[in-house]
């Protein structure tokens, strides 16, 4: 595979989506997406049902392989790497060991039912990365008092309300202390009065300066989080661009007709 031509020569930019297309048989979901996120930025995705959200995320830590296009994550090609002019598919361990720079949050948790919170949090550490236990649990009891769960380490994920569960798949995945985070429907499945405590760790997270890449129906979120409001399609990116352009002024008319419907 050749390597793209134009490279990224701005260092601040910690996600490069260049021309990515996918389909699944004669399904497009991905029709040419073009996006950049720059450190420390969040970009909250919106859009219908089925405009190929979740799959865009899924694209970037290459649990979907693009079909034309390419991505990079700080630097480095998703999937890939790169020789002079081209490009070589990296073998699956190698896909899987820089797996661990992107954390996922999933909207349904996947959390490992069989497993304390505080083994589901140093799984991936000590299994992949091959951390030392004690260092991985010190670190995974710090990020439970981060989200507000210091005292459910011995838990089993039934034993938690969906918020609950929600803020602990938040902790696993920083504890791989990866360079961006993506959020795929974080609050979808959670009963209405627990959206909050999990968008508040989001929130947390913002402040800090964690590059997200955050896919929601909360539009109120959206407003007071992200640096970039991308509207997605059918496959396309319509509009992107800061909150108050995009969700006060859009400028695409299907972006508008979106968006008269949810607020």
């Amino acid at each position: 595979m050749s390597a793209p031509a134009e490279q990224v020569t701005d260092s601040d930019v910690m996600v490069e989506i260049r021309s990515v297309h996918k389909s699944f048989g004669p399904l497009a979901v991905l029709r040419g997406i073009d996006l950049s996120v720059r450190a420390g930025e969040v970009a909250v995705v919106l859009g219908p049902s089925g405009s190929g959200k979740s799959t865009l995320l899924r694209t970037i830590n290459h649990l979907e392989k693009a079909d034309q296009g390419w991505i990079a994550v700080d630097g480095d090609p998703v999937g890939y790497r790169r020789s002079g002019d081209t490009l070589y598919e990296l073998r699956e361990r190698e896909v899987l060991r820089r797996r661990t720079r992107i954390g996922f949050v999933f909207q349904n948790f996947n959390l490992f039912p069989h497993l304390t919170v505080l083994d589901n949090i140093i799984e991936a550490p000590v299994a992949a990365l091959g951390r030392p236990r004690r260092e991985a649990v010190a670190a995974a009891e710090r990020l439970l008092a981060r989200v507000g769960l210091a005292d459910k380490a011995g838990a089993y994920p039934r034993h938690l309300s969906g918020g609950q569960q929600q803020r602990v798949a938040i902790a696993r995945a920083l504890a791989l202390e990866p360079k961006l985070l993506l959020f795929d429907e974080p609050t979808s499945a959670l009963d209405p009065e627990l959206v909050g405590e999990v968008l508040d760790v989001i929130r947390d997270l913002a402040r800090g300066g964690t590059t997200m890449i955050v896919v929601t129906h909360e539009i109120g979120f959206a407003r007071e989080v992200a640096d970039t409001v991308v509207f997605m399609d059918e496959g396309r990116i319509i509009e992107q661009g800061p909150p108050a352009d995009v969700l006060d002024r859009p400028a695409h008319e299907r972006t508008r007709a979106f968006l008269s419907k949810v607020l």
